[in-house]
């Protein structure tokens, strides 16, 4: 196995873990699948995805006045981050729900990436996990190769959409089995959980 692919399947191993645990783009994603359907939710992912690449470029390529200058503005970051997940909650709580509003094809899939992409782009500590893991791994001292490097943050990139396609498609297989009685709880209760994410970044701007 040449050291390329071997970079570019650990990327894939990387960006699916990273990108795997529930949060509030994830509960944003099954959300929007179940509301909107399978499109909505995988350009959700998407755009997490591609703030998630991002963030492997600044570390595998070593690029520490980058990183530097996003944990400095952190403040700010956080309080923005923070503030429009309480906006996302508030508006998912109250989302309308009808039959046609879910039958009919969503027409804001660059909203919903751009949204994504701006919660996740807005959360420093992604840039510390992939500091962190890439530390942990050994794969700091790729600084020096631009093909592995590049290897890498391809693969981070594969394994992100890998699992937000998973997460999209599992979703829509229980799609039609959701009424709307549900979909109004469902909003509800992702609502809330989204204002809970809202308020712990902003808590942590305080303390």
């Amino acid at each position: 196995m040449t050291p390329e692919l071997s970079f570019l399947l650990k990327g894939i191993i990387l960006g699916f873990s990273i990108a795997a645990p529930v949060g509030p783009i994830g509960i944003l994603c099954i959300r929007r699948t179940l509301q909107f359907g399978r499109f909505s939710g995988l350009f959700s992912g998407l755009g997490a995805a591609a703030a998630d690449v991002i963030y492997a470029v600044i570390a595998a390529f070593g690029l520490t006045f980058i990183s530097n200058f996003l944990m400095a503005g952190q403040f700010w970051l956080r309080l923005i981050g923070g503030g429009f997940l309480l906006y996302l909650g508030w508006k998912t709580f109250y989302a309308t729900v009808s039959d046609r509003a879910r039958e009919v094809a969503h027409t804001s899939l660059a909203g919903d990436f751009v949204s994504t992409f701006f919660l996740t782009i807005t959360n420093p500590m992604t840039i510390l996990s992939f500091l962190a893991v890439f530390a942990g791994l050994g794969l700091s001292s790729i600084q020096g190769s631009y093909l592995e490097a590049v290897a890498l943050v391809v693969g981070v990139f594969l394994g992100s959409v890998a699992w937000w396609l998973l997460l999209s498609e599992g979703v829509t297989l229980f799609r039609k089995k959701v009424s709307d009685k549900i979909m109004r709880w469902i909003n509800r209760v992702a609502g809330m959980i989204i204002v809970a994410f809202g308020l712990a970044a902003l808590l942590t701007v305080i303390f």
